[in-house]
């Protein structure tokens, strides 16, 4: 197996060119990121906050009662 280095995309998006001549530090496709760590002031990426609150109330776990939302989805129902 080849051993390759691969560089955090810093310098953002670049679709001027094939994913294989691709800018030093930039990718074909990305979504929601920035390549400086707000609360350490560095490069080495993170993600781009939200714009505003999706919802006002309180997004509870059911288990233990407070933490992060690990994932969500929409369901579209149609009755035949």
């Amino acid at each position: 197996m080849a051993n390759f280095i691969l560089k955090f995309p810093i310098r953002g998006i670049n679709k001027s060119r094939l994913p294989d001549e691709q800018p030093e530090a930039t990718s074909p496709d990305m979504n929601n990121m920035r390549p400086f760590d707000v609360l350490d002031d560095r490069v080495r990426g993170g993600q781009r906050p939200g714009m505003k609150k999706r919802y006002s109330e309180r997004v509870e776990n059911p288990d233990t009662g407070f933490g992060p939302i690990i994932g969500m989805c929409e369901v579209s129902v149609t009755e035949l």
